[in-house]
């Protein structure tokens, strides 16, 4: 059954990528749809845009970039099949189907509990408070962008401090003999402050003066030549600048306390399952 439909789904989306783009409507057009609106009928049951947009909304995240002019024809041409199929059955629905609806609808109906409980934002005051409680005492630090290069041995990076003082290409010899995931990509570390790396390393790279390489460090990784690139100052950000990530964590909490809060208030009645082997999850064919 699950196979089927990954079948079908991937079908869809084929389809949606094939068709045709749907050509644009004039502006007066456009505003005259609404969820409502019938843009197909099968057998006597509507097909309509509200069904599209759901469709659309339901399509795995690497093709919600996908231009809606690429997608239109397709997915219009998968809810027709799809009702065109769907009418050919007559019988009850199978148990592993009639599960997945109950809870399809228990998903959806808990969706929109949640968003009616917490809403779409948190209210300015809050995200304020935070921000305040965010940056007291925060102050201006220096921030470091370096590179390095890591090799087992004391004398593999001596060797390769002399060959860089000598004319080599930091980046260059990085990429060739560096052991760390940085190395592919010249050594480069990009911006840190202050507690982010290893203190040994740490201790080093803020020694230096930009352009500068370091003599060999040992840390619990290996030996390491370090070539600090650039520092500055990090001001404190400003509200705008956090304030997507405050509404999220602050979106996070309130959603967490009211699931914990509704849950609790609910009449659970919990079964033993103490003799209940785990593993009975993968066996899919207990639906049927």
């Amino acid at each position: 059954m699950q196979n089927l439909r990954n079948f079908l789904a991937g079908t869809a989306i084929a389809t949606a990528l094939a068709m045709p783009a749907h050509a644009q409507q004039d502006d007066a057009a456009e505003t005259t749809a609404s969820a409502d609106t019938v843009v197909a009928t099968v057998n006597g049951t509507d097909i309509t845009i509200g069904h599209m947009i759901a469709a659309r909304a339901t399509l795995p995240a690497q093709y919600q970039q996908v231009p809606p002019d690429a997608l239109f024809g397709g997915i219009l041409e998968q809810l027709i099949q799809q009702q065109a199929l769907a009418d050919t059955f007559t019988g009850d629905l199978p148990n592993s189907a009639a599960v997945a609806l109950e809870n399809e609808n228990r998903s959806v109906r808990a969706s929109i509990a949640i968003q009616e409980m917490v809403g779409d934002t948190m209210p300015e005051e809050e995200i304020k408070a935070a921000y305040d409680e965010r940056v007291a005492g925060m102050e201006e630090q220096e921030e470091f962008n370096a590179s390095h290069i890591l090799v087992e041995t004391e004398e593999e990076a001596q060797a390769i401090r002399e060959e860089i003082n000598g004319g080599a290409e930091f980046a260059a010899v990085a990429r060739e003999k560096s052991t760390g995931p940085s190395g592919p990509n010249g050594g480069e570390l990009g911006w840190f402050g202050a507690g982010q790396m290893v203190p040994e390393f740490e201790t080093a790279a803020f020694a230096l003066e930009p352009g500068e390489v370091s003599e060999p460090v040992q840390t619990q990784f290996g030996w390491h030549v370090i070539k600090l690139n650039e520092k500055r100052n990090a001001s404190v950000p400003t509200l705008e600048d956090m304030r997507e990530e405050l509404n999220t964590e602050l979106m996070r909490a309130a959603v967490n306390a009211k699931i914990e809060e509704t849950a609790t208030a609910a009449e659970v009645e919990r079964a033993d399952v103490s003799g209940i082997d785990p593993t009975v999850l993968n066996n899919l064919e207990l639906l049927d």
